[in-house]
């Protein structure tokens, strides 16, 4: 885990410690399908086509494709919807956005002498909203078996290296309050006496034993483990998960090509990434089982709300050949991104006892927002082969394929990361990318489509499935301006488990994706 600190906000006390999980590597590792109308109707098949402000990202040899500077800029309206089906209760939500998609410009600088082989140069900088985080997924069901309770248990009984949180620090002592303890959980820990002990660790131990959630076997044996108090004889808990997220992922790139005779086209990029997560979760359950003689949990709220901020670096590489007029070949490779990310967690958990004797409500809120030394993360490089065959003015028709392996992306420092990272090898593998693009002119209007498919990131192929895409499209040339309009279709399914320990159950989700962008160019 990583080392915490000391931080005041708003007079709250900002400390602890958080753990990470196998989404979050992916998260950051995953790039949706962004850019101009042109480059999203042909869906992204521009390694060795170039020529479009956006073929910069797939192949920085693109830029040296183009013939005059052109500059432009994207807009998008993305619509999502997600379908959840949990324990077989069908529910769904959705979320609309729009956003600017990219902006950005190639200039190009051409040498006349016909005796010089390297006859251009093109210098480009673009910017691309590289994954849209804006998402709303509800779901609700009742599940025959586990409850929440599930969640803490674990983090009591086995967040000291695989031993029980010491029972002082889930007991309040005199004039102690709730977020006293969290705090001092989150930033004392591990130390020399509990070398193994999280922050994080103890500290859902300490919100799951105020909340009454769970309870110590024998307070007076220090090595006594947790049990758990929700409704000893119950089944049947009727869930909702509610989790809204926010943000984006975005890459400024500065990219240099050059070309041989027009027959060969090198390029590079620096890339510079930005992302600003926000996921706001909200967890109930309903225990309806019969009220005993003694108190059990009859409702329970948690809520989470983690903002994930930092910025990264990566560098391009590609080339482009004419193997004749009609066909191209390119290969590009994209270096690891290197991220530097930092945490903030705030979390309240709400439950309300019964028994035969009545009702009581339970506040385990800290009002303790958590904030973490940054950390790195490394997600994987990726090849890409292409090929394109080009029509005259005609048209074209264009096909890349990538390859990735999510299994390398790696949280640093090392040391610190040693159990996630080998869940995240364990867990994710490599995949293949394929897109399919085409294009066809007819005087000034083109006309244009495009299928993408991308294999599971997960080993198992259900935690998050295959991706399917299909879009389509149109441009008018109005001599220096123009104006391309494209239609994109996505759909992939997924299933991750609402938390990643205790209760991991989760819901089959089938997301689709509708998307509008719209972009204007200018040949200067």
């Amino acid at each position: 885990m990583k080392k915490i600190f000391f931080l005041l906000i708003t007079g709250l006390t900002v400390s602890a410690s958080y753990s990470q999980e196998v989404s979050d590597a992916l998260r950051y590792s995953q790039d949706n399908l962004t850019g101009t109308a042109r480059f999203r109707a042909m869906s992204g098949a521009f390694g060795a086509v170039g020529g479009d402000l956006s073929s910069l990202s797939v192949n920085p040899a693109g830029s040296a494709v183009f013939n005059t500077n052109q500059v432009g800029i994207s807009f998008s309206n993305q619509n999502i919807k997600n379908n959840s089906d949990y324990f077989g209760t069908q529910t769904s939500d959705k979320e609309n956005s729009f956003i600017l998609n990219q902006a950005g410009g190639v200039f190009v600088f051409k040498d006349r002498n016909p005796n010089n082989g390297w006859n251009k140069i093109a210098i480009g900088a673009t910017y691309e909203n590289t994954n849209n985080f804006n998402n709303s997924t509800f779901s609700a069901g009742t599940n025959p078996t586990n409850s929440i309770d599930g969640y803490f248990l674990d983090y009591a009984n086995y967040g000291n290296g695989g031993a029980p949180v010491p029972h002082e620090y889930v007991n309040l002592n005199n004039n102690e309050t709730l977020a006293d303890l969290y705090r001092y959980l989150g930033s004392n820990f591990p130390n020399g006496q509990y070398p193994n002990l999280s922050g994080y660790s103890a500290q859902q131990a300490l919100l799951g034993y105020q909340g009454y959630l769970i309870n110590i076997d024998d307070v007076n044996n220090p090595n006594s483990t947790y049990f758990t108090n929700n409704a000893p004889n119950g089944k049947d808990y009727y869930q909702e998960n509610e989790v809204y997220t926010r943000g984006y992922n975005s890459k400024v790139s500065f990219n240099i090509a050059t070309s041989y005779r027009d027959r060969l086209y090198l390029g590079a990029n620096l890339n510079v990434h930005v992302t600003d997560y926000r996921r706001t979760s909200s967890f109930y359950e309903e225990n309806k089982n019969p009220l005993q003689s003694y108190e059990t949990i009859s409702n329970v709220r948690f809520n989470n709300e983690l903002y994930t901020y930092g910025n990264g670096f990566s560098f391009q590489l590609g080339a482009i050949g004419k193997v004749t007029e009609a066909l191209r070949l390119g290969i590009a490779y994209e270096s690891n991104t290197w991220y530097e990310l930092y945490d903030e967690l705030s979390q309240s958990l709400f439950t309300t006892t019964e028994s035969t004797a009545g009702s009581f409500s339970n506040n385990a809120n800290p009002n303790t927002v958590n904030v973490y030394e940054s950390y790195t993360l490394q997600t994987p490089d990726k090849w890409t082969f292409s090929a394109a065959y080009v029509f005259g003015k005609s048209g074209l028709l264009s096909i890349d394929y990538a390859l990735k392996n999510y299994g390398n992306s790696k949280f640093k420092p090392s040391s610190d990361f040693r159990g996630i990272n080998n869940e995240i090898s364990n867990n994710l593998t490599s995949t293949g990318e394929l897109r399919v693009g085409a294009e066809y002119k007819i005087n000034k209007l083109s006309l244009r489509g495009g299928y993408r498919f991308e294999g599971s990131p997960y080993k198992n192929g259900t935690t998050v499935g295959d991706l399917n895409s299909y879009s389509g499209g149109l441009g008018y040339n109005f001599g220096g301006t123009k104006l391309d309009l494209a239609y994109s279709y996505l759909e992939r399914k997924s299933n991750q488990g609402f938390f990643a320990t205790g209760l991991t159950d989760g819901a089959n989700i089938n997301s689709k994706l509708n998307n509008v962008t719209l972009t204007l160019l200018f040949e200067l």
